[in-house]
């Protein structure tokens, strides 16, 4: 999806679930802090109104969430970890693209995600320090972001300046003591891979994005977790199929409809000890969208348990 419709969908993550409610607060935010092991999450809009954010992560019951902003400024800081903390929620890492545009898709997205079309490079580098350093505000351990199509030849200009680019924004995330998130989806896993090895910085990890692997074609997650399964330090939880037009990725579907199947990726992360956030990510708005998340915390906290 291009960057407006990704902005009204985090924005519709937290308004659609207004009307929720949840009891013992207190009790539940305390067990949201002790928790261990795998715990779901949603991915949210925080820029807008942290407090209503959160709060609607709380109501629904989950103890963790991605925060999506823009804006780093220390006043949204404050407010955004103000709210961490009167829900007892955890923000597991602070999302963000940068300026300029994002298109997702096969053919825009090469010259518009990330920090590999050098026209937007720059701003994008800068944009991720920010970040970073507003999660530093927040209390947040990790900065995440979709980085682009890295090139599949190592041998091309392209990739070693992507190389490098991600060394400089991975080198300022470490400064502040924390990890940096590649996500899943526009590249095989084994360039990925490649890339974290060539920058050679210990704080780099991976959100497995399950579905778009299967919605930009370029690999089964389970089979995924062969070559990046120990790198993950991070989770989508989202369901898609494979694209059959060349010019379109597939589709998002919910959870448990689509070519993902869930039952053995957790099998294998439970064989791989990972022990990191579930978030939950449903790319539609309106009431549809929340009875879909209902429907996958039931079947993820199967799955989790």
């Amino acid at each position: 999806m291009d960057r407006q419709n990704r902005r009204e969908f985090l924005q519709n993550t937290a308004a659609a679930a207004a009307g929720l409610m949840a009891s013992g607060q207190g009790q539940a935010a305390q067990a949201n802090r002790a928790a261990t092991g795998m715990r779901l999450g949603l991915i949210i809009g925080a820029q807008k109104d942290p407090d209503a954010a959160i709060a609607k992560v709380h109501e629904l019951g989950l103890p963790t969430c991605q925060a999506s902003t823009e804006d780093f400024s220390p006043e949204l800081a404050d407010r955004l970890k103000a709210a961490l903390e009167k829900y007892g929620v955890e923000a597991t890492a602070i999302n963000t693209s940068g300026p300029g545009p994002n298109i997702y898709d096969f053919y825009q997205g090469p010259l518009t995600i990330g920090v590999v079309p050098p026209k937007t490079r720059r701003a994008r580098i800068d944009h991720l320090k920010r970040a970073s350093d507003f999660a530093k505000l927040c209390g947040v351990g990790a900065v995440h972001t979709h980085f682009g199509f890295i090139p599949e030849n190592p041998n091309e200009l392209l990739y070693t300046e992507a190389v490098a680019a991600c060394r400089e924004v991975a080198s300022h995330i470490k400064g502040n003591d924390q990890m940096v998130l590649y996500e899943t989806g526009q590249e095989t896993p084994i360039t990925l891979l490649r890339l974290i090895e060539d920058v050679e910085l210990d704080n780099q990890g991976i959100n497995l994005d399950t579905a778009n692997l299967v919605l930009y074609g370029k690999a089964n997650p389970v089979d995924a977790l062969e070559v990046i399964g120990t790198r993950v330090r991070g989770m989508h939880a989202k369901d898609g199929r494979y694209p059959t037009d060349p010019r379109k990725l597939g589709e998002e579907v919910p959870i448990g409809q689509g070519d993902v199947d869930f039952p053995k990726l957790f099998r294998r992360l439970k064989a791989l000890k990972y022990t990191g956030p579930v978030t939950i990510e449903r790319e539609i708005s309106g009431p549809q969208q929340i009875e879909d998340i209902r429907r996958s915390i039931t079947y993820l906290k199967k799955l989790i348990a």
